[in-house]
């Protein structure tokens, strides 16, 4: 039987399609590299230098965008040169089985970590009374050590298995050797990250439910102010009393205390969601969730081919589908930067705030005086 090179040294057609093929995924794989490196580091340079921002959700977005970084400094890097050199792994199967614990490690720390995120998104919204006692720094590097260690609990085993962690040619990537059921020892895995997933979106909408049961307020009780030498006060008082006060008309001491305005309160320790709390709750709730989403959408091409290795003995995969399932697994890498500056305002606000020079000048405001 004819080899590889000798089928294109016969038919030039299919060695010039081979070229271009490998150049089309070396410049798609160059191209999230530098997009995952960019948004990556933007974003956590921001949440870093942002005091603003050091708060329990963008504590999570931190390690996340660390473990991208990570994984695209590490393991792509080994996808373009396994391309570059003809679909082959020219190193040693101790440095494949570590690339390949590496990457199971970074999609099931995603998994896990995109669900203790979604955890934590129900009790700001649902029990944000105990959710702002509780949720202290230390709790989060608590749930990051906890990710982490079932990450590696999860993707370690395989190392000892004969086998399993090998380079897949025509995935030209040390992965999970997916093979039939009888003989396959990958089909806990793909379970257990199936189930994760699935749970973590059962989260979100019990908080999508929660926030639809309990959108109707009660009306507000209107109660008319009272008037004592211009001075009002009571629930149903307004600024206007000060204005009257501050211009002359009342007599007497201040006003008393408006009880019904909101008193600006700087008292850090406040457990109520008020209104503009719950709409930036509700926001980062909204940005999670859609990572949660693209997370699904971008890997289901490739877990359904796992999947259809594991239960069709002898399936014939396209190579096109499966390249192409591949490389959405590789684009989620850069995925995330992209929606939490689309989905999150505050986020596009401090990077403005932070990096003015890579968004664009604004024209500053003269200051002004009254006549």
């Amino acid at each position: 039987m004819a080899n590889t090179s000798d089928l294109g040294e016969s038919n030039p057609s299919l060695q010039n399609y081979a070229l271009t093929a490998s150049a089309v995924k070396l410049a798609s794989l160059g191209l999230i590299i530098c997009t995952s490196l960019i948004g990556n580091v933007s974003l956590s340079l921001l949440v870093l230098k942002d005091s603003t921002l050091h708060k329990a959700p963008y504590y999570f977005l931190l390690d996340l965008c660390l473990a991208d970084i990570i994984r695209t400094t590490v393991c792509f890097p080994f996808v373009m040169i396994s391309i570059s050199s003809g679909s082959i792994w020219a190193y040693s199967l101790i440095s494949c089985k570590i690339i390949a614990f590496m990457a199971v490690l970074f999609c099931f720390h995603i998994a896990f970590m995109l669900f203790c995120v979604s955890v934590t998104r129900y009790m700001a919204i649902a029990h944000h009374r105990f959710y702002s006692k509780r949720m202290t720094l230390w709790t989060c590097v608590a749930i990051i050590c906890m990710v982490w260690t079932l990450s590696i609990a999860m993707a370690f085993p395989p190392v000892f298995d004969v086998g399993t962690y090998k380079f897949i040619r025509e995935e030209e990537q040390c992965i999970f050797e997916h093979r039939y059921v009888k003989a396959n020892d990958t089909l806990g895995f793909m379970l257990m990250l199936a189930v994760i997933v699935g749970t973590t979106h059962v989260v979100y909408i019990k908080m999508l439910c929660f926030v639809y049961d309990h959108r109707k307020m009660k009306p507000a009780q209107l109660i008319p102010a009272i008037s004592q030498n211009w001075t009002f006060h009571g629930p149903g008082a307004t600024g206007q009393a000060a204005a009257n006060w501050i211009a002359g008309f009342g007599r007497g001491p201040t006003p008393p205390t408006l009880v019904g305005i909101r008193q600006a309160s700087h008292n850090v320790n406040r457990r109520l969601l008020v209104l503009d709390e719950f709409k930036m709750e509700k926001r980062i709730g909204k940005m999670y969730y859609m990572i949660t989403l693209t997370f699904l959408v971008l890997w289901a091409p490739y877990i359904i081919t796992c999947y259809f290795r594991v239960f069709v003995k002898g399936s014939p995969i396209p190579q096109v589908y499966l390249t192409a399932a591949v490389w959405l697994t590789f684009a989620q890498a850069g995925a995330n930067p992209i929606i939490c500056f689309i989905f999150n305002k505050e986020l596009r606000m401090r990077l403005r705030a932070c990096f003015p020079c890579c968004v664009g000048t604004q024209t500053p405001m003269e200051p002004y005086c009254v006549i």
